[in-house]
């Protein structure tokens, strides 16, 4: 009897799966996403939120949750957690969803949690430097945690993607992690990502989906045209040139101004640029006005720092150098370099001043910033050689470049400290420019010991300002975020935390 069960189960898989579980058939509502904001370019291939940045991808196409999630004006509220006490300066005690489940049915418990932080601040580069965590101690629906030092955005950054609750008991298989979202990942390649629902999900609203596959096409025009033919139920990342193929009836579009930044790092191991004057005058002939106007056809706004102007510590509160291309050739010349023989480019100690500037194609404006760049910097007599590709990371490892360019989410966390820890401070992960400011130092130690929105946002401000001063980097655009989907779909909305694009409520009509 018990062999004939099994054959009649493993028959059964064909149809509906031996467990009850949904399976592929062609009545199953699917929805085909394509996106250029996937891929290992974006050091976010896979769904394990303990490897670089793929809990991007864990936390965008709903496989996995964090404990507090950000509501559209960036604020934080419950998400797997029901509710906080700050106990003190340096604990704080999480109470956990009674109803939270992962997808394999298990429920989401304190010791569950606790497994899940252990596990990311050993092996994830960036959380333990964030979270500074001493000790985590479960009792029941209950994690505490304690932080060796004050960290009063420790919720915040429990809600960066790295914070995605995984069940750590249940291993990765193929890049495969059980999370608590809406839909699980069945199979995950460096292109693709093929969803189903999560029939054991604990949210109110159920998956209205039954399948989900995300294709990452990096390549502007493909990803234009894919969506034209029907391809696609929707996309993200579509080049601006291209939107207004997309206006009218047939389609619908959601846009939300975001923290993304286009960003370019001077190395300061460069020693040209180690002068003040040399990167002052390169900052002054990029025009950030032409740029988004021409380039990105209006759908970015110039940037005068790292923060967009709707952020309370945000660019309107700094002061950034104008665009002056007279004043940029003024400085090189104190600093000794001129046009000595007349082919344009100006030169010392008969050497011209060239650059080198790196970036990669995956995200498409940035090879048009290199190439503006490219543009405005030789009419102040520097030479820039462009190098645009996805294989960038080779590049930083040998330090085979003197400026670099990227795309970067400022305050994902809706706190300033982020981007600071991660792109500014003498020895963060990103620093790529190798900045080091002892004032920069100073002010995030103060930073990460200050409690209150109004006194971080303030501490915020003058470290921003002190990154301008000392023109470490160019801030050029912020990004307008845009999704652009058939008519028929619902419940797919941009977030300016660029996170939580895959939700329950998605539908298709």
């Amino acid at each position: 009897m018990k062999k004939f069960l099994a054959t009649i189960c493993a028959a059964g898989l064909l149809f509906t799966g031996c467990g009850g579980e949904k399976t592929s058939s062609t009545n199953d509502k699917t929805f085909t996403y394509g996106t250029v904001a996937y891929g290992v370019a974006m050091e976010n291939v896979g769904t394990n939120p303990h490897e670089s940045y793929s809990g991007w991808s864990t936390l965008r196409y709903g496989i996995g949750e964090t404990l507090f999630k950000f509501n559209e004006h960036m604020e934080l509220e419950a998400w797997l957690a029901e509710s906080f006490e700050q106990v003190d300066d340096f604990t704080v005690k999480i109470k956990i969803n009674d109803a939270a489940k992962f997808s394999n049915g298990k429920k989401v418990d304190g010791a569950a949690v606790k497994k899940c932080l252990e596990a990311l601040i050993a092996n994830h580069d960036r959380a333990p430097r964030d979270l500074k965590i001493s000790s985590i101690e479960a009792d029941g629906q209950f994690v505490t945690i304690k932080s060796a030092e004050k960290v009063p955005a420790l919720l915040n950054y429990l809600s960066d993607p790295y914070g995605c609750i995984i069940d750590v008991e249940a291993g990765v298989n193929d890049n495969i992690v059980v999370g608590t979202g809406a839909y699980k990942a069945v199979k995950v390649t460096d292109t693709q990502i093929d969803l189903v629902a999560n029939e054991n999900y604990w949210g109110a609203v159920k998956p209205k989906m039954d399948k989900v596959i995300v294709k990452s096409i990096t390549d502007g025009d493909t990803l234009t045209m894919a969506m034209q033919n029907g391809e696609l139920d929707a996309v993200q990342g579509l080049p601006y040139s291209s939107l207004q193929l997309f206006s009218g009836d047939n389609y619908k579009i959601s846009q939300v101004e975001t923290s993304r930044v286009y960003q370019a790092a001077f190395n300061f191991k460069t020693p040209a640029l180690q002068d003040l004057n040399v990167r002052r005058a390169i900052s002054m002939a990029i025009d950030k006005e032409n740029f988004c106007k021409v380039l990105l056809n209006g759908n970015g706004t110039p940037a005068i720092g790292a923060f967009p102007a709707n952020l309370t510590f945000g660019g309107d509160k700094v002061h950034a150098l104008p665009y002056d291309l007279d004043g940029a050739k003024k400085l090189l010349s104190d600093s000794g370099w001129n046009d000595s023989d007349g082919d344009g480019y100006v030169d010392k100690d008969g050497k011209n001043l060239e650059l080198r500037w790196l970036t990669y194609t995956s995200r498409q404006e940035l090879p048009l910033l290199a190439e503006a760049a490219q543009a405005n910097l030789k009419k102040i007599g520097v030479k820039l050689n462009v190098n645009a590709t996805d294989n960038y990371k080779t590049f930083l490892k040998s330090g085979d470049y003197d400026i670099f360019s990227k795309a970067i989410v400022t305050a994902p966390t809706g706190d300033p400290e982020y981007y600071f820890t991660s792109h500014i401070v003498p020895g963060a992960v990103d620093n790529a420019g190798f900045y080091d400011s002892e004032q920069i130092a100073t002010l995030e130690d103060e930073l990460h010991n200050t409690f209150g929105a109004a006194n971080r946002s303030e501490l915020a401000i003058k470290m921003s300002q002190q990154v301008l001063d000392d023109c470490a980097l160019i801030y050029a655009s912020h990004l307008r975020m845009s999704f652009v989907m058939k008519p028929n779909v619902e419940g797919f909305t941009a977030h300016p935390s660029d996170y939580y694009e895959i939700r329950p409520e998605l539908d298709k009509k």
